[in-house]
């Protein structure tokens, strides 16, 4: 190798150190960017109160919505988590909220608290099974239950090519990698 390809490897292989050890010593600063906390205070303090771990929330805003307090799915669903106005409307008359209107989807701190209180209904409905919680969220509880009774899917996070919806079996993916993602980042 001549005295130039040297220096310019010697050269090359500082920089890579260099870039490696500050990636490693900024781990958590760089990574958030990816899995950020919008609303940090308002999804924790909503999680708790609904007993829902504030990580599921996030891995759930970013599948539904981007982060993006005014997005509005093709059928109707809106706000950071995605909220169609019928269950919200649900949500609002269990909770003994009068006068809700489906443009409050868009206030973050009310999706988010709808969000979290149907969330805790979901998962005391499906003792905790976190991939048929998530599977309820998107395809619905009544069709999640379906599938359980006529022996289509168990639950089973091992058996999720078994969901008949081809949407809530990438939505289940996603949202449990994303979850996996948030837990290690920020536990």
């Amino acid at each position: 190798m001549s005295k130039k390809k040297k220096k310019r490897f010697s050269i090359s292989l500082w920089v890579s150190i260099l870039i490696f050890l500050l990636m490693v010593l900024t781990f958590p600063q760089w990574i958030s960017y990816f899995y950020p906390q919008p609303h940090r205070d308002i999804v924790f303090d909503t999680a708790y109160e609904n007993q829902v771990d504030p990580y599921l929330v996030f891995a759930i805003i970013r599948a539904e919505s981007k982060y993006q307090p005014t997005a509005r799915s093709p059928v109707g669903a809106r706000g950071l988590m995605q909220i169609m106005p019928e269950t919200a409307a649900w949500i609002a008359e269990q909770k003994g909220i009068s006068g809700f209107e489906a443009e409050q989807l868009n206030k973050p701190a009310l999706n988010i608290s709808f969000g979290c209180w149907y969330l805790n209904s979901l998962n005391q409905e499906f003792e905790g099974e976190l991939p048929l919680v998530i599977a309820a969220y998107n395809a619905g509880r009544g069709k999640v239950k379906e599938w359980r009774v006529q022996g289509i899917w168990d639950g089973d996070a091992g058996k999720i090519d078994k969901i008949p919806f081809e949407e809530t079996r990438n939505y289940v993916k996603i949202v449990l990698k994303n979850y996996e993602a948030y837990r290690a980042i920020y536990q």
